[in-house]
């Protein structure tokens, strides 16, 4: 029952998508390119909804996602490309045979094997790289982060945690030996490689680099924007006082905010 009623909410989607092309003014002069920044502003909403733990938002943006998902289907559709059928068919295919182990008789012991399997058939599919489907696009601290998951998952990986660590720390003595060169550039390759083993260290913990991150920044823009009220109840300026009176606030939001 469940499945014919998101069925029937999904083809009334593509009604209603259908009707907006031919007759609204905006959606009919959309194209992939227009559409694209909001997409991507779509997905970002969605990851903050997540960050949030905001169910309904998550509800919500999920909502944005498929519309644009039925808007590109439909403009590919106009254009000769494919179909929204064709759209859902193919990605049904692609997870029935990258999951031989549901779909068929290939044995898997834990999810590191299901992900080598995911590898190794993706490059019989004529992918000639393993990094392949690593997006341009991706912003760089997620994109370490994906290209290192990928080299591992064919056995390019270190076999202990503790050199990955020595390794975090060679790269650290690295980036102090360019500072002190004084050359920009020696320092902004060396950065890069302390930021890189930083990332692959967090990926030995089973920590995403990206999600911390955020994390910290979130807590950052807490406290700091704690500091400021605090500031203004006390007739003070940040931008005035001491450094000294900026860490007793400082020290205030993190005992009032943790």
């Amino acid at each position: 029952m469940e499945n014919i009623q998101a069925q029937q909410a999904f083809q009334r989607l593509l009604t209603i998508m259908d009707e907006l092309r031919e007759q609204c003014p905006w959606d009919k002069k959309q194209t992939i390119d227009t559409l694209r920044p909001l997409t991507i502003e779509e997905l970002f909403e969605l990851t903050d909804a997540i960050m949030n733990k905001d169910w309904k938002g998550i509800k919500e943006e999920l909502g944005d996602l498929l519309l644009h998902i039925a808007f590109y289907a439909r403009i590919g559709k106009e254009e000769k490309q494919f179909s929204i059928e064709e759209v859902l068919n193919g990605i049904c295919d692609k997870l029935v045979y990258r999951h031989p182990h549901i779909y068929a008789d290939t044995k898997v012991n834990n999810e590191d094997d299901v992900k080598k399997n995911w590898e190794q058939l993706k490059m019989r599919e004529g992918k000639k790289s393993v990094l392949e489907g690593v997006p341009v696009s991706l912003s760089s601290l997620i994109k370490a982060s994906r290209i290192q998951e990928k080299a591992a998952k064919i056995g390019f990986d270190w076999p202990a945690i503790e050199p990955v660590w020595e390794k975090v720390e060679e790269e650290i003595q690295e980036l102090k030996e360019a500072i002190q060169s004084g050359s920009q550039a020696a320092m902004e390759d060396e950065m890069g490689d302390v930021l890189f083993s930083l990332v692959n260290y967090a990926r030995f913990i089973n920590v995403d680099p990206d999600t911390s991150l955020e994390n910290t920044n979130r807590k950052f823009i807490r406290r700091f924007r704690f500091m400021e009220k605090i500031a203004l109840e006390r007739s003070l300026h940040l931008a005035s006082i001491t450094l000294e009176q900026m860490d007793a606030l400082w020290n205030e939001a993190k005992i009032v905010l943790g």
